[in-house]
């Protein structure tokens, strides 16, 4: 296959064993934690807008249509849907949450939407850390009505921005990622080239599990990366509701692979719901959307915040 953009074919994994199982329902809105000692917040976003209104410009960017401009069609996954900025597809709650629902018309066409941090330069100190964080809420459906349903909260190496063909080497960090309903999480690290390379592409290195206590659909939970160069080899860690499921060492791949996604300024946080594509198929075996999808399920992201933390 011959290179795309991010996101694109994954196959289906085998589910992580539940480390603990917590209650994790929570409260509909919860205010942003403060940073932990040693840790500085340097970006934050808790959606607290009116009613219908549309993410703050001064911190996001809306991605509309269906690709970038002279990037891989479809986004390069080979999602069908066309992102908007119409606050049916994508608005802020009066609640305290940014609400992205997918919609479909009478001609069976699909629009959903997809937002990108205005910041691209989010990299740990060096010697530091990162840590990229978001309390979401996956599309509370399942089975044949969640056939096709694709909710991700990642990030992209900044160099993506403008060039659109130097995925995977710039890196991409898949936060949260979940298909078809199914109660679970997926962690994912791109690198390298595509097809293969040290990362396996395009599938991956691949972490997941289901969600503590409540289900992923049924409930808000709280989903973390970090980004460690304050330990050698240096690592990425995958949490949620603070339970490490995946993670991958410096010493994984090869020191090109590792300079080429860490040298560069930064990375750009994203939050998007797709309809179909290469994941939900590959997770169900099947084209999707399915014909028994239904529209009008929203992903909740009740905020998203970014910390550092010095040598």
């Amino acid at each position: 296959m011959s290179v795309t953009s991010p996101r694109g074919k994954r196959w289906k994994v085998a589910l992580a064993a539940i480390l603990i199982a917590v209650p994790t329902a929570g409260p509909a809105s919860a205010a942003v934690p403060p940073p932990p000692s040693g840790w500085t917040t340097v970006f934050t976003d808790d959606f607290t807008g009116a009613a219908g209104s549309l993410p703050s410009n001064a911190n996001w960017i809306v991605d509309t249509g269906h690709a970038y401009p002279g990037g891989p069609a479809n986004w390069g996954t080979g999602e069908i849907q066309n992102y908007t900025a119409d606050p049916a597809n994508l608005a802020q709650d009066g609640s305290g949450n940014l609400r992205i629902t997918p919609l479909r018309d009478g001609a069976g066409n699909w629009t959903s939407a997809r937002i990108e941090t205005q910041r691209a330069n989010f990299k740990p100190p060096q010697g530091g850390a990162l840590r990229i964080e978001g309390r979401v809420q996956m599309p509370n459906v399942t089975g044949a009505a969640a056939l096709g349903y694709w909710p991700a909260f990642w990030a992209l190496g900044s160099p993506y921005r403008g060039n659109f063909w130097n995925w995977p080497a710039v890196g991409e960090f898949d936060i949260m990622e979940n298909v078809n309903g199914i109660n679970a999480v997926w962690g994912v690290l791109h690198c390298g080239v595509n097809p293969g390379g040290p990362c396996g592409e395009t599938t991956g290195l691949v972490g997941s599990r289901t969600c503590p206590g409540a289900s992923c659909q049924s409930a808000f939970h709280t989903y973390t990366f970090e980004w460690d160069t304050s330990v050698s080899p240096n690592v990425f860690r995958w949490l949620v509701d603070g339970q490490q499921f995946h993670a991958v060492a410096q010493n994984q791949v090869d020191a090109t692979t590792w300079a080429n996604m860490t040298e560069h300024a930064g990375y750009f946080v994203l939050l998007n719901l797709a309809i179909g594509g290469a994941f939900p198929n590959n997770n169900s075996g099947t084209t999707t959307p399915g014909p028994g999808i239904e529209p009008g399920h929203p992903m909740l992201v009740d905020y998203v915040t970014v910390l550092t933390r010095g040598a």
